[in-house]
């Protein structure tokens, strides 16, 4: 059976599975979007347990440290924007115990020291209707890039932030933190690597995922029972019984890359010609 065909069916049954136990009110948060996600996002880290752990502390200190405790149970993303690491952590949080890891991709985050490029931020950012998303075009730059990813890939807006400019005086600044999807041909390859002027690049598969289950919805989906039109949901989604509402941005300060992480995009280059005799 060919590859693509096999991972699509692979793909289906979980997302028939999945509907099953939602429908029946069965949803393990954890091994059932864990499964969902080992079939639909194709670029997956294989992260230790014990690594999984660090990172479930480092968002619940980062949670207290912006002063904020969720009341029930809910999904989080934490990116590790380290230049070693570079990687997205799905987690799990119950109302009691340890945030569990869902599933782990790699990222691209800021990267400073040219015009216009900024440290993607540290702290915790609430995905909320307050910054309503919006979907990708699917229109190029001047240089032939889709920056958003193909058309209607969703991007994620988390609002104006003051960040400090990774050029010239790098004096205090404003930019607008996002997290989108990229271009499939040009720039996916390249996660796991510093690369965005500040937003976060995800695999658009991890985007899909992320959209069609609500997994960061939990506003969006307040707003829609209030009676709000929200035209950027998707119509066909499937919400998940706890969704989420923040993005947590860290820096764990590696000084060497862990086997787990990405490996860093290292561009092709032609041979050298044979010097002149």
């Amino acid at each position: 059976m060919p590859l693509f065909r096999s991972n699509f069916l692979k793909g289906a049954a979980a997302a028939l599975v999945v509907g099953w136990c939602m429908a029946a009110h069965a949803f393990d948060p954890v091994a059932d979007m864990s499964m969902l996600y080992s079939a639909q996002v194709d670029r997956r880290l294989s992260v230790p347990a014990g690594e999984a752990r660090h990172y479930g502390r480092l968002a619940e200190e980062a949670l207290a440290k912006a002063g904020m405790s969720p009341a029930g149970p809910e999904y989080l993303v934490l990116v590790d924007r380290d230049p070693n690491i570079q990687a997205l952590f799905l987690f799990f949080r119950p109302t009691d115990g340890e945030s569990q890891l869902v599933g782990a991709s790699p990222v691209s985050t800021g990267r400073p020291g040219s015009l216009d490029h900024f440290e993607t931020p540290l702290g915790v950012f609430e995905h909320s209707t307050a910054n309503p998303d919006f979907r990708a075009e699917g229109t190029r730059n001047s240089e032939g890039i889709q920056s958003y990813g193909v058309k209607g890939m969703r991007v994620y807006d988390f609002g104006w932030q003051q960040v400090p400019k990774g050029w010239g005086s790098g004096t205090v600044s404003t930019m607008r933190l996002q997290m989108h999807a990229t271009d499939p041909d040009l720039l996916e390859r390249r996660l796991g690597s510093a690369q965005s002027k500040g937003c976060i690049r995800i695999p658009a598969s991890l985007n899909r995922l992320i959209d069609r289950y609500g997994v960061l919805d939990a506003d969006y989906e307040r707003a829609q029972r209030e009676g709000s039109t929200l035209w950027v949901l998707d119509p066909q989604r499937e919400p998940v019984p706890f969704p989420g509402r923040y993005l947590i941005v860290v820096d764990s300060g590696r000084e060497d890359r862990p086997e787990w992480s990405p490996r860093p995009y290292i561009p092709h280059r032609k041979p050298a010609a044979p010097a002149a005799r």
